[in-house]
């Protein structure tokens, strides 16, 4: 744990807003995952969308993990890092972006029909993986579900026979499926359903050599959520798989899973200071501060819930409040009517699990700055990427 003292020296050495990760907890979760899935042949990938911090990255390559990438950028920035396993799952992927991940020597998974008969044109002969829809989904929110009748992910299974006309058309040889069925999912049984219905469709494709099953895998956010147990989620899938293997496929098969959030989500805290309290005569209290949904964008985008504890006023009596940010929006919201110790202009307030999707989905709305990124190592603290500076706008030249 970062104590109180620790924040406090943060904020009064690097000011606030800024980003704040505690680099035990990534550790911890990276060991979680390393026991909790103990194929023969495995592969655990970061999903670098939620944070594509260098440091942070630097942790996960060390400790032998790959790259899920969804862009070029990502896959040059993988490579910059020295990661060597890059897969790329992109989606409505150009014909540009199809060649420079080939260039770049990364896997290539295609997920529509458009994109495997573009890409078979252009690169006959080619070995891909397929990324299919099996009509299951499931998420914290209707836009984090990646699976089912309403999401633009992967082929469905009704097309799985004609993807498969499109690659023997071009001389493709599909040597891996993958499902993604959506993020922060807390209950394990979706998650082996998935895995059960892919298994199924991988009987009918005789050249695999992987199946990734995806990744979000959740966190707790809400007092009250109960964690997801990855170590009694690895043992379950490790033994389905494997069986799968031996028993049905009769070949060894890699076992591939890409989790994002999960790594990184606890081990991070967007540190801001009280600017305004305001009172409504209804009696409604407004407590600002000096950031917004340019730097957290979770709450006002999904409508979602992260703990927040004044740290300045840890014994302070409890006040619900609107804790608001300092955009020109009505929506820039970190919380509403939410009970919290009371907050006074000044305090510190400690917004938790900002570790995935934070910084990786901020912006500079309002001509915003963004924060630097702190890295607390034990008795160590570094910063890990320099905040914003006026003259990152001052010095555009059209």
């Amino acid at each position: 744990m970062i104590s109180r003292r620790v924040f406090g020296e943060i904020a009064r050495h690097f000011g606030t807003p800024v980003y704040i990760y505690n680099k035990e907890i990534i550790l911890e979760k990276i060991r979680a995952l390393m026991q909790a899935f103990t194929c023969p042949s495995r592969v655990i990938l970061f999903a670098m969308k939620a944070n594509a911090n260098f440091e942070l990255l630097k942790i996960l390559k060390s400790c032998g993990f790959g790259i899920d990438a969804v862009s070029p950028v990502e896959i040059a920035l993988a490579r910059k890092l020295g990661f060597v396993r890059v897969v790329f799952t992109g989606n409505n992927v150009s014909n540009e972006e199809f060649d420079f991940a080939l260039q770049d020597g990364a896997q290539i998974t295609i997920d529509s029909l458009s994109g495997l008969d573009r890409f078979g044109q252009k690169f006959p002969s080619w070995e891909i993986c397929l990324r299919l829809n099996l009509n299951i989904g499931a998420g914290h929110h209707q836009h984090c579900i990646t699976g089912g009748p309403e999401s633009k992910f992967g082929i469905p299974l009704a097309y799985v026979d004609e993807a498969k006309r499109i690659a023997g058309r071009h001389n493709l040889k599909i040597v891996g499926l993958h499902q993604h069925i959506g993020s922060q999912i807390l209950d394990p049984e979706i998650i082996l359903l998935a895995m059960e219905e892919l298994l199924k469709v991988a009987l009918h494709f005789p050249d695999l050599g992987l199946i990734d099953f995806g990744g979000g895998f959740g966190v707790p956010y809400r007092p009250k959520e109960k964690p997801l147990d990855i170590m009694d989620l690895g043992r379950r899938m490790s033994q389905r798989f494997n069986r799968f293997c031996e028993d049905e496929y009769r070949k060894r098969l890699c076992f591939v899973i890409e989790p994002g959030r999960f790594l990184v989500a606890e081990s991070g805290y967007l540190l801001v200071r009280v600017i305004d309290v305001k009172r409504n005569p209804d009696g409604r209290v407004f407590v600002g501060v000096d950031s917004g949904f340019c730097h957290l964008d979770r709450p006002a985008r999904y409508g979602a819930y992260h703990r927040i504890a004044n740290i300045s006023n840890p014994d302070g009596p409890r006040q619900v409040v609107d804790v608001v940010g300092n955009l020109c929006e009505s929506g820039d919201k970190f919380a509403v009517q939410r009970r919290i110790r009371q907050a006074r202009e000044g305090d510190l307030l400690l917004i938790h699990t900002a570790g995935a999707y934070g910084f990786s989905m901020s912006s500079n709305y309002n001509c915003r700055l963004r924060p630097a990124e702190i890295m607390v190592a034990g008795p160590e603290v570094t910063k890990i990427r320099e905040g914003e500076h006026l003259t990152h706008f001052l010095g555009y030249q059209a």
